[in-house]
């Protein structure tokens, strides 16, 4: 049996995408101090479930499935840039998300209830939307303040509202150049 590195995701819409590459573009700089992810890697966690046997990738494509048979789509806005644990100390750096509905916090609590009872380590944390952009590299512990001052230009900013539709089973695959994500199932709402 072979392992797949695996998470739940939604997607982003490709103007909203490109929003946030143009972000991203205008606070980089060299030697910043974070490993930014690649544009065509963007999306919104909603669950990492780690190494996954690939002969159980249709249980969590089933599992998926049945947390979303009763949702309909729903709205989010992503809002300005923001940070993990905040924006003063930002260890990860985040576009805030609004999620105005809790249809997501709600389908997220969801999932971590259903993938706990097959055996998958539940997230200890209380989840927080956000789109990650950017982690500090494992030498250093907090982003710079060149890089905090540059992202925070975009705190007041909003990227755009969105219709999530669609939910993405992803498997992640670590390449030379970085993880490549293939998406292994998807459920449409």
């Amino acid at each position: 049996m072979k392992t797949i590195r695996t998470f739940l995701a939604i997607p982003l819409p490709s103007d909203l995408a490109r929003t946030a590459s143009r972000w991203m573009a205008e606070t980089k700089s060299p030697g910043d101090g974070i490993k930014w992810v690649p544009d065509e890697n963007l999306h919104l966690t909603l669950k990492f479930l780690g190494e996954v046997d690939n002969v159980e990738i249709p249980t969590v494509c089933n599992t998926l499935e049945a947390a979303c048979d009763d949702l309909a789509p729903f709205g989010l806005v992503l809002e300005g840039a923001s940070g993990i644990p905040d924006l003063e100390r930002p260890r990860v750096l985040t576009v805030a998300v609004d999620d105005f509905t809790s249809s997501l916090t709600n389908l997220v609590a969801d999932l971590e209830k259903r993938f706990a009872e097959l055996g998958y380590k539940p997230e200890p944390r209380d989840y927080r939307p956000h789109l990650t952009v950017g982690r500090t590299r494992s030498g250093s512990r907090r982003a710079n303040s060149d890089v905090i001052q540059r992202w925070r230009k975009f705190e007041d900013d909003e990227i755009g509202e969105f219709n999530v539709r669609e939910i993405h089973v992803v498997g992640s695959f670590l390449e030379k150049h970085g993880p490549t994500y293939n998406v292994l199932g998807r459920v449409q709402l």
